[in-house]
């Protein structure tokens, strides 16, 4: 299972999808009367047409990227997978809806469901909404099969080695610095899983432990650590950081932006970025990080900032799905 993707790049479909995606409480965490307020009267009649034109921009011949490499993965997953398995691609949010999915799936009399949200760390937002609304679609069977729910896999050896399989094409030597850029989120959502009071403090993200396991800016911490190490990067190589912002509250930090900003200051003229908190070459990988960064880091003096392809369907990648599947 993924985000979602509006149905086209038309300003009705994306005014759709928007109003969808924003109105879930585990994005946007506010009381439901002001959620519908600020996302319905301000927030997308203010963004669906501009986000519409970065849609359409994004879009290809063959429709939305995360919605065709998602069909491309459940394919070959499928065909890798063989007669034992049913791989079907539901989307959290518009269509193929996870209600469809599963109307699927209740036809073939599993032994076992196994729900695999296509994010590798955990966030409320993100894998916590597709659980939610898996829980919600299952309570009209009569009949469960035993459930497996894959709540992350951010370290899993396999996940790792496909992001690396994916940056060989690349010379690390031939670039300043690289960049680790993960989707950001609120700190207020951070702090809300937190049962210790510590979050956010005193480094706590620079390893993992009983009390951060769960946390979401730990566990891209460790990705990104375990990825520099496949790669043979020292500390002084790389920086950890995080994009998307939206709105003045807080957000976890530091922010894309400004590594980009600190990059330029010292005059590194070339970046490589990687976005492992996606699988899929999305809005936020293909126009934010190649497109917007790019033009911002040139005209601040760099001279080229190469975003590193999402994982999409590459062969490597279907491998992990596999083996994380077969662990289950």
């Amino acid at each position: 299972m993924n985000l979602g993707t509006p149905r086209s790049f038309r300003p009705r479909d994306v005014f759709l999808y928007l109003n969808e995606f924003l109105t879930d409480p585990r994005v946007i965490d506010a009381p439901w009367l002001k959620r519908q307020l600020l996302v319905r009267g301000l927030i997308v009649p203010f963004r669906y047409r501009q986000s519409a034109k970065l849609y359409r921009h994004l879009w290809t011949d063959d429709g939305s990227p995360l919605l065709f490499h998602g069909q491309a993965v459940q394919k070959r997953l499928q065909e890798l997978l063989g007669g034992d398995y049913r791989v079907v691609l539901a989307m959290r949010y518009q269509s193929p809806s996870i209600q469809e999915g599963l109307d699927q799936l209740q036809r073939e009399s599993l032994d076992e469901l196994i729900i695999l949200p296509l994010f590798p760390q955990y966030a409320s937002a993100t894998t916590g909404s597709v659980h939610q609304k898996v829980m919600e679609c299952l309570k009209r069977w009569q009949l469960f099969p035993k459930l497996i729910f894959l709540n992350h896999y951010f370290e899993h050896p396999a996940l790792i080695n496909a992001f690396c399989a994916r940056a060989a094409q690349y010379s690390l030597c031939a670039y300043d610095h690289v960049l680790l850029s993960f989707h950001g989120l609120p700190e207020r959502h951070i702090r809300r899983v937190d049962v210790t009071g510590r979050c956010l403090s005193n480094r706590c993200c620079e390893g993992l432990c009983g009390d951060n396991r769960f946390c979401y800016r730990a566990q891209c911490y460790a990705t990104a650590r375990a990825i520099a190490k496949e790669l043979n990067l020292n500390k002084t190589d790389y920086s950890i950081c995080f994009q998307s912002r939206l709105g003045k509250e807080p957000w976890i930090q530091p922010y894309t932006t400004d590594v980009i900003h600190a990059c330029a200051h010292r005059g590194d003229k070339r970046l490589l970025v990687f976005s492992p908190s996606f699988v899929c070459d999305c809005l936020e990988t293909t126009s934010e990080i190649s497109e917007e960064y790019g033009e911002a880091f040139k005209a601040l003096g760099g001279e080229e900032l190469q975003l590193v392809e999402g994982l999409n369907s590459h062969p490597v990648w279907i491998e992990a799905l596999r083996q994380m599947i077969l662990e289950q």
